[in-house]
């Protein structure tokens, strides 16, 4: 407190010394002692004064919340800026959002009238809760106040009515104040204006991307005259986030042939997703090399999606490296690692990294006993998987949602505890949803259990009347005992409500383009080689022992086009793909959207022996390393 010492004498008190003096604070703590001081001598009846600890307790670095409404609620008299100081600070509080739209009813009710400064924080309350009502009535009051033309607030109300999902006031809003581009696009030729403008279409198409509305956005985005990075970087990760990976990637390569328009730590963060989906490992890296050339910081988050990305591209090793490098004081950037570990089958090695996350007093997280459960699925560590489970609720004392549930369904299904996963599902805290349903269904197809798997696949049915998991699934199951009529009754069923069986689809990365192949694909300009390569692997097989296993097809049909629908499966066609063209011995990953089947698993193992090659198969679960004849999985996934 040396730097801080008042002399009782007038000159001292004044508050164009004392604000100053104030300011020069450094914690909380000197703060407090200042703040006292004044209380005893009586100065913080001077609202400037006062005013100026309310501002550093509410919003500086060492800001202390609730402190902050001490001294507001004992201020003798509140200004504009008092209030709107309280205001705020509620705003950008967790969990006090409501307060804030409380404190200010209690302004507009008194003798203070609200300024432009005080709408946005507002605004931002409702729109953090999602109350339109409440936003729409903030609306009135700013008719009323004339303060609906204010460029700040308009971007605030109308972020408010994108957040509450109403993007009708939004659209009506937003024409309301754009500067609109006639048909030879004329450029707006107010600077200011036309930052406006970009402000205001970002939030637009931000809208339309919540309501999955991509279409609306991405015709908005192409109107847009005049698009900076935050443009970009809300459409690479609208595709990103709703699914849509080679259109994120696909922007994300145009903005990066725009001359000064540099990508920024968000667009990496928005596109790595996309990236990660794909097993784009070639890109991944260029990404990663871009952030470290352009001094761009990798932190927690960067760094998390980094790590997330060279697992989910085949590159476990790498992953682990990248995490080495980063802080790791935080439970994300571990559970990164850890769900890398977990997709690519390492458990004992995401048991060691558990244990080290431990030392360092980091506690696990949801996510984190997400990723154990799937690992000791993936391993059939039924034993483990339970007492994780009850050290979660026991020791740890997190409540299990239903994705641990699911998981716990997955690991004893898989293991054929069939009739306890659905006893779980029946007695679960919640209401189960379609994925653990799935699960079962999953579980019952692989032993066979048609009487609980006709169950699950009923439930399904009324759950998700046009997904066509259920019926393929079921059809599958009597396929599999003989019982063609009830397959041909499930199959009819499915063509009366045109249900479609999702296609098996895999991805290929090859020079950083990604190569996309279905089942009995002949669409790739390189078909032909494709076809030889395929014939050339299909004779191989057979040199060695190899005999298709036609118990995989569940279709009445003859025996040798069973053998012909297994050779062009669509992992098959991307590995012939792979290796027409990649020299000798280069490891292949290839990306699958369906679970691998058992004669693809076969296969891959044996060519990876022929061929000398490594070739890392990600399908919907996991990842499989086949290696000289073995799989990473030991058959077991």
């Amino acid at each position: 407190m040396s730097a801080l010492i008042f002399q009782p004498n007038a000159a001292s008190f004044d508050p164009r010394v004392v604000v100053p003096q104030i300011r020069t604070c450094k914690s909380m703590r000197e703060l407090k002692q200042v703040h006292a001081f004044l209380v005893k001598t009586a100065q913080t009846h001077d609202t400037a004064i006062a005013t100026e600890i309310l501002r550093l307790s509410a919003t500086s670095d060492f800001r202390d919340i609730g402190y902050a409404l001490k001294v507001f609620d004992q201020m003798p008299e509140r200004n504009c800026f008092a209030w709107n100081t309280a205001i705020r600070a509620l705003a950008e509080t967790q969990d006090r959002h409501l307060d804030a739209l409380l404190v200010f009813c209690q302004m507009v009710s008194g003798t203070v009238e609200p300024n432009q400064f005080t709408f946005p924080s507002v605004l931002k309350a409702c729109a953090v809760m999602a109350r339109l009502v409440e936003g729409k009535q903030v609306h009135g009051l700013l008719l009323k106040f004339g303060l609906v033309d204010d460029e700040f607030v308009v971007t605030n109300l109308l972020r408010m009515y994108v957040m509450c999902g109403s993007m009708e006031d939004a659209h009506v809003l937003y024409y309301r104040h754009v500067e609109v581009v006639d048909d030879v696009r004329r450029l707006v030729r107010d600077e200011r204006r036309r930052e406006f403008n970009v402000v205001l279409c970002n939030v637009m198409v931000d809208g339309y991307v919540r309501t999955g509305n991509l279409k609306a956005a991405r015709e908005l985005f192409e109107r847009m005259v005049q698009k900076s990075v935050v443009s970009w970087n809300v459409i690479i990760s609208g595709y990103a986030q709703n699914g849509f990976y080679r259109e994120a990637i696909e922007m994300f390569h145009r903005m990066m042939q725009i001359r000064n328009m540099l990508p920024n730590r968000v667009t990496l963060v928005s596109v790595l997703p996309a990236v990660s989906r794909l097993g784009a490992l070639e890109m991944g890296k260029w990404v990663h090399l871009y952030a470290e050339k352009n001094r761009i910081r990798i932190d927690d988050v960067l760094g998390s999606a980094l790590v997330d990305m060279y697992a989910r591209c085949g590159s476990i090793e790498k992953a682990i490296q990248v995490f080495e490098r980063l802080p790791q004081n935080n439970v994300i950037t571990w559970n990164a690692v850890i769900g890398g570990l977990a997709m690519h089958g390492k458990t004992n090695d995401l048991f060691n990294y558990l244990s080290r996350m431990e030392k360092c007093g980091i506690f696990p997280s949801n996510v984190t006993y997400i990723a154990i459960l799937s690992a000791c699925s993936h391993a059939g560590l039924v034993d483990k998987g339970r007492s994780f489970f009850n050290d979660m609720v026991n020791r740890v004392g997190l409540e299990p949602k239903i994705e641990h549930y699911g998981c716990m369904v997955d690991l004893l299904g898989r293991a054929g505890y069939l009739e306890e996963a659905e006893e779980l599902i029946l007695n679960m805290p919640m209401k189960p949803d379609d994925v653990i349903w799935k699960a079962l269904l999953g579980a019952c197809k692989m032993h066979k259990n048609i009487e609980i798997g006709t169950r699950a696949a009923e439930v399904l049915m009324q759950m998700a009347p046009r997904d066509s998991g259920a019926y393929v699934a079921l059809s599958n199951m009597y396929a599999s005992s003989g019982d063609w009529d009830a397959v041909a009754e499930v199959r009819l069923r499915m063509k009366d409500m045109d249900i479609r069986k999702d296609p098996g689809c895999s991805w290929i990365e090859i020079d950083g383009v990604i190569h996309e192949f279905l089942v009995e694909d002949d669409s790739h300009p390189r078909a032909k080689d494709i076809h030889s390569m395929l014939k050339e692997i299909s004779s191989k097989l057979r040199l060695e022992g190899y005999m298709p296993d036609t118990t995989q097809v569940l279709l009445q049909m003859d025996e040798k086009y069973k053998e012909s629908m297994l050779h062009y499966h669509s992992e098959k066609i991307a590995v012939a793909f792979g290796l027409i063209s990649t020299p000798a011995k280069t490891p292949l990953l290839i990306v699958k959207n369906l679970r691998i089947c058992e004669d693809c698993h076969s296969s891959i193992k044996l060519i990876s022996k022929i061929y000398e090659r490594k070739i890392v198969v990600r399908d919907r679960k996991r990842f499989h390393h086949f290696e000289n004849g073995s799989c990473s999985c030991m058959d077991y996934w």
